[in-house]
């Protein structure tokens, strides 16, 4: 699973999710690509991560959107 590359270290950055121990937060990496930027790009701003390290950021953020009820309206009908 490629989730298993997000760590948390209270230590480090906070205890905000991280990419494999590094200080480059699964929200930082999931903020750039929300913005419009491609893994590609990313890659480019952390030249340390590589592609299974921006998908384990999407599938933490998936996973974490599964087991939270988020303050999201209803759709107008």
């Amino acid at each position: 699973m490629a989730i298993e590359r997000i760590t948390v270290d209270p230590g480090r950055m906070g205890g905000l999710p991280c990419i494999r121990g590094t200080r480059v937060t699964a929200t930082a990496v999931l903020g750039q690509l929300a913005a419009g930027r491609t893994i590609d790009e990313v890659l480019d701003d952390y030249p340390y991560l590589d592609r299974e390290d921006v998908l384990a950021a999407l599938e933490f953020a998936a996973a974490a959107v599964a087991e939270r009820e988020l303050p999201i309206r209803p759709a107008a009908a």
